[in-house]
């Protein structure tokens, strides 16, 4: 069969040598999570399943969509001959929620945390020759407080912007070959007010009079090099890139790194660019940008929460710049990393996010249950330019614990010192670079009143939580707003959405513009994030249909978005 998701599924810390393990599994539902006493590790499984698409999904070849305590993953596969010199790593793109994995009856590997990815030594476990078997078992309670779901649907059904489950393997399994000292991390800061790129090396050993060069090159002429010792496990270094082709929205130039520590060989990218908060403004590369960002959910209507194919994550973007957007809110969800990889390419900003939904924030062990998780976010996708932003928690009314807010801000700007960071969208602000508000007022007049203290300085600027917090001068982002219910199918009979439906689509366009106006006069805002690209099941108020179907004209659609905005000079 052919193999689905074909293609290298970690685009910013690529091998040559790798194998996909996509495809058919025997799998099996343990509803009751008793498979480990049931000896499951060893026993037949009945079903197959295709993977990486989650049961719940018609492209699995399952598509149960009831409740799953626990599920049971196993497949048969080689290792190459000329692989038997080094290491062999199995590498799995995320796995909902918690979950184990066996090679040949070996425990080599666990995770907890259903959107980060994680890697298993799985060589001292493999036959001499011939065949090898792994079993992965995976545990999901989206019921459970104190695990963090996102969009997942508490409820057996669907509703409101809660949608189907997703349990167990979501993203590509792939085995690598490594030497026995290779590179386990990456991390690329452009400095481009110094005409450098800064590079730590991460190897997966302490290692003793051991080097590690670097190259970077932009349409294969080299642009830089360099090479510096390891001390213990990481080497710092930089390589200058004078007279830098910068990374921006209209030219998002990219430049190719390899790295080569012993026999492990590389390859990476960078873009050339810097965002810095001034004012109210967030610029890039010193220059005013407006962000006319959409709430992108990341949801697919065979696939789940993964993309069928490739091709449909490149074209996400694509359909989101022809209505006039910059960027996106990776909203509730840690996307595939060949999200931002085509982002990196195409220009186009992203806000990356974590799906707290589903945990109680007002316990404090809810940091230890999200903190780690959100640790392997950051760092996995620190180096794509297309990240602007970090958002580590969405709407937190409901119980407030600001000690956690400030902690997650806290280790967030230690990793990452240059973008700037909201720590809870909408509400309820502890610490944050960027004030933001979620405002689903559908009348332009009203909506207008609300941002008009931010101009004047008379009056109270809006704050989603009044008495609770209080705007301090940050630059001010309303960062949901629109959600317009329009429903192309059943003309807004059915389905959910926010405010009444427009009776036509006159009404559509004159409300949409009219909003999207208030934001862009207002010299005091930096961005926006309409609600949303696409309709999500039984959500109807994307800009696209589910099925990314157009559902306006786009072109009067992205005359309203990207008109210049009074921010931009």
């Amino acid at each position: 069969m052919n193999i689905p998701r074909p293609e290298y599924p970690r685009p910013r810390l690529v091998r040559d040598a790798w194998i996909n393990l996509n495809g058919k599994w025997q799998f099996e539902i343990d509803q009751l999570d008793t498979g480990k006493e049931r000896g499951l590790w060893e026993a037949p499984y009945s079903r197959e399943i295709i993977v990486p698409f989650v049961p719940e999904s018609k492209l699995s070849g399952i598509e149960f969509i009831d409740f799953m305590r626990a599920v049971w993953y196993r497949r048969e596969f080689e290792v190459p001959a000329e692989w038997k010199n080094g290491r062999v790593i199995m590498n799995f793109g995320a796995v909902d929620y918690r979950c184990e994995v066996r090679v040949n009856g070996i425990e080599v590997g666990a995770h907890r945390g259903g959107y980060t990815p994680f890697s298993c030594d799985i060589t001292s476990a493999l036959n001499e020759s011939g065949t090898n078997t792994v079993v992965v078992y995976a545990y999901d309670d989206v019921k459970n407080r104190l695990q963090p779901t996102g969009k997942q649907s508490g409820d057996y059904y669907n509703y409101g912007c809660c949608y189907t489950r997703c349990t167990g393997i979501w993203q590509t399994v792939w085995l690598e070959y490594v030497p026995d000292v290779y590179v386990t991390k990456l991390k690329i800061t452009p400095d481009v007010d110094n005409g450098k790129v800064d590079i730590r090396v991460t190897l997966n050993k302490n290692v003793k009079d051991t080097g590690v060069c670097a190259s970077a090159s932009f349409d294969g002429t080299e642009a830089g090099h360099s090479c510096a010792k390891i001390t213990g496990k990481y080497a710092d270094f930089s390589i200058d890139i004078p007279n830098a082709k910068l990374w921006s929205l209209e030219e998002p130039n990219l430049y190719d790194l390899e790295i080569k520590v012993g026999e492990d060989v590389v390859k990476s990218y960078f873009g050339m660019r810097k965002v810095a908060v001034n004012g109210y403004a967030i610029e890039i590369n010193d220059t005013p940008i407006y962000q006319r960002l959409v709430l992108d959910q990341g949801y697919y209507p065979d696939g789940i929460y993964t993309a069928p194919d490739d091709e449909a994550l490149k074209n996400d973007i694509i359909l989101s710049k022809k209505a006039g957007f910059n960027g996106a809110r990776l909203h509730m969800k840690v996307f595939e990393p060949r999200l931002s990889y085509w982002a990196d390419k195409l220009g186009y900003l992203l806000w990356g996010e974590y799906p707290n939904w589903g945990l109680d924030e007002s316990n404090p062990a809810a940091l230890l249950a999200m903190l780690p998780e959100w640790i392997e976010a950051v760092e996995r996708d620190y180096n794509s330019p297309a990240i602007v932003g970090w958002c580590p928690f969405n709407e937190t009314g409901r119980g407030r614990q600001a000690d956690t807010f400030i902690t997650v801000y806290n280790v967030t700007r230690a990793i990452d010192p240059m973008r700037p960071i909201i720590d809870t969208s909408g509400y309820v602000h502890a610490k944050t670079d960027i004030y933001d508000v979620h405002d689903y007022d559908q009348n332009p007049e009203s909506f207008r009143e609300r941002y008009q203290p931010l101009i004047t300085g008379e009056g109270k600027v809006f704050v989603n939580n009044e008495g609770v917090e209080k705007y301090e001068g940050q630059p001010y982002f309303v960062s949901e707003f629109g959600g317009t219910f329009w429903d192309i199918d059943k003309n807004g009979e059915v389905g959910w959405g926010y405010g009444k439906a427009p009776e036509d689509l006159e009404e559509f366009y004159a409300r949409l513009e009219g909003l999207v106006n208030v934001l862009l006069d207002n010299p005091k805002m930096c961005a926006f994030c309409y609600t949303q690209l696409t309709d999500v099941m039984q959500e109807k108020n994307g800009m696209y249909a589910f099925d990314r179907r157009v559902k306006f004209d786009m072109d009067r659609i992205h005359k309203i978005i990207s008109r210049k905005a009074a921010i931009e000079k």
